[in-house]
């Protein structure tokens, strides 16, 4: 018996996460395995947020507040924002899913950067919608003018991600402007700022809030996975006008946040000081893995996010594959179009000396084999 799926469907490719650690120690029977392929918080969630966890977890049994009060309320709080033009999720990819199914119809047109963030395609496939790639420029940054250039009648939304997952880099305020000028009403431009807390200290660095704040059709999309360390529970948030909070509260599952994600990110925007300490860590992990790849002859992308992008001058995955037996998980790019390229996350200094030891015990045999 065949199942009724609509043909957009089946075309759709399920999406490949990093290697959980329990199944690379099962397959390959070893006892230590570093994981350097997510991008999660090395050093975990904040205490305050663990406190908060096991407060919620003693009233599991009662649904969560469905319109996430505290939670909503405390990011307007935290960014100076009206809890109206505030939406939460199951994680930014629950935004992202919904603000496709909100927006698109078939035969609308989706532009992203290429290669960026491949939940995107997914909103894109789904509806079903064109889906235009525009390749990223010399730098591997997006091409903001040839994505302003390939705006049609039939676009209905334009991904930015920024910094850009998997490259790291960034685009400057100057040229989302200059985008913004270009692009008429009916796009919503997307600015994806996962990343934001490693990349927020550029001067150029242009921020979403303040366009949403302009009355722009512009959203705003942030994860508390990354630099609040809360991967484990799904926790998203955005920013956007106050019509398109509305529809999206009409799309969204009715306890689309459970209970332990809306204390836990409560209490992480309470903490500054691990925020701080996560983002001082990480430029540090930044620079030691420059100075690693480069030693070994490979090209570091400058990067403003968790992870870093580097051209190895050669092809990634037999590197991958190597590393992967000895017990490090990392990215490689040929799932993107890079397939000389390693994407590393910025991991503790035991997992950095652990990643370099073993970098530099395959490359020679892996770039020759």
């Amino acid at each position: 018996m065949s199942a009724p799926v609509r043909p957009n469907v089946l075309q759709m490719e399920p999406y490949a996460p990093g290697k959980p650690i329990a199944e690379v120690k099962r397959e390959l029977g070893l006892d230590r395995v570093v994981k350097l392929a997510s991008n999660e918080n090395p050093y975990g969630p904040s205490p305050l947020a663990i406190q908060a966890v096991e407060r919620a977890a003693r009233e599991m049994h009662i649904y969560p507040d469905g319109a996430a009060y505290n939670l909503k309320q405390a990011v307007a709080d935290k960014f100076g924002i009206p809890a109206a033009n505030v939406m939460v999720g199951n994680g930014s990819d629950e935004l992202i899913h919904l603000l496709g199914l909100m927006f698109l119809n078939e035969g609308d047109e989706v532009i992203v950067g290429d290669p960026s963030f491949v939940r995107y395609d997914a909103a894109a496939q789904l509806a079903p919608a064109k889906l235009v790639k525009v390749p990223l420029d010399a730098d591997l940054r997006h091409d903001l003018p040839a994505m302003a250039r390939a705006v049609t009648d039939r676009t209905k939304m334009l991904f930015i991600a920024n910094p850009n997952n998997p490259t790291g880099t960034v685009v400057t305020r100057e040229e989302v402007d200059r985008l913004m000028a270009d692009v008429p009403d009916h796009v919503v431009v997307i600015l994806d700022e996962a990343y934001y807390e490693f990349a927020q200290h550029l001067p150029e660095y242009p921020v979403s809030l303040d366009y949403v704040r302009q009355g722009r059709n512009v959203v705003g999309l942030r994860t508390f996975s990354k630099a609040y360390g809360l991967a484990g529970v799904r926790l998203g948030y955005g920013f956007a006008p106050e019509a398109i909070v509305d529809a999206y509260q009409r799309a969204r599952e009715p306890f689309n946040v459970n209970s332990l994600a809306q204390a836990a990110g409560v209490a992480a925007l309470q903490d500054d000081e691990h925020v701080r300490k996560t983002v001082e860590n990480n430029r540090r992990g930044l620079e030691r893995l420059a100075g690693v790849f480069t030693s070994l002859g490979a090209k570091p992308i400058d990067s403003f996010a968790n992870f870093a992008y580097a051209d190895m001058g050669a092809p990634a995955d037999p590197i991958f594959r190597a590393l992967l037996q000895r017990g490090v998980i990392v990215r490689a790019g040929s799932h993107v179009g890079h397939p000389n390229c390693l994407r590393v996350s910025v991991g503790t200094e035991e997992e950095m000396q652990i990643f370099e030891n073993e970098l530099r015990a395959v490359v020679p045999q892996a770039v020759t084999a």
